[in-house]
């Protein structure tokens, strides 16, 4: 049986065919049997950087700029949301293993303008990933995705080009199996 927890991964079923979860991993950042389900998807890349959908002081020579940008999935794709390492960021909601989602993006903001947060301790994505009630326990039911529960900490710690087959890989057995799975078993 599963849980579906905040903190938790989903790793999609290779064979999906949904363009917008296809090898994706999410991480659930808020889960309620009653209201629904909030993720990121962690390993979409987008051509944006923080410096194209923020204005930022000096924006023309800041690194800060040059944070890239996640796509965390096709609700809401002109809001962005941060996962972090910093327990001392306000409001920010505890996911376990040291990240956290959220808080008060200007302390955040500060953070990195003084140097005391790395850009590489902070992972940005516009939009996100959403279920209505049941919605995701009905799909995890029928097998399209794989929960890995209590894993948040993995989102810095794996590459975003192959998180996928990793964190499948990392699970061993069966699923290691899955990690080979071609993108066109036709072609097979």
């Amino acid at each position: 049986m599963f849980t579906l927890t905040a903190g938790s991964l989903l790793i999609s079923q290779p064979f999906l065919g949904d363009p917008n979860f296809e090898r994706t991993v999410v991480l659930l950042c808020q889960h309620s049997d009653a209201e629904g389900t909030f993720g990121l998807v962690l390993n979409r890349p987008s051509a944006l950087v923080l410096g194209d959908v923020l204005e930022l002081p000096e924006a023309d020579s800041s690194p800060l700029a040059q944070i890239p940008l996640g796509m965390g999935g096709p609700v809401q794709p002109d809001t962005l949301h941060f996962l972090h390492q910093r327990a001392d960021v306000p409001d920010a909601a505890p996911l376990g293993q040291g990240v956290y989602w959220g808080g008060d993006f200007g302390v955040l903001l500060g953070l990195l303008l003084s140097g005391e947060l790395s850009p590489d301790e902070i992972r940005l994505y516009v939009g996100y990933s959403g279920w209505t009630a049941d919605q995701l326990a009905g799909e995890v039911r029928e097998n399209v995705w794989i929960v890995h529960p209590n894993a948040a900490g993995k989102v810095f710690t794996l590459t975003t080009d192959a998180f996928w087959q990793a964190i499948l890989r990392e699970k061993g057995g069966r699923y290691r199996m899955l990690s080979n799975y071609p993108l066109d078993p036709r072609l097979n």
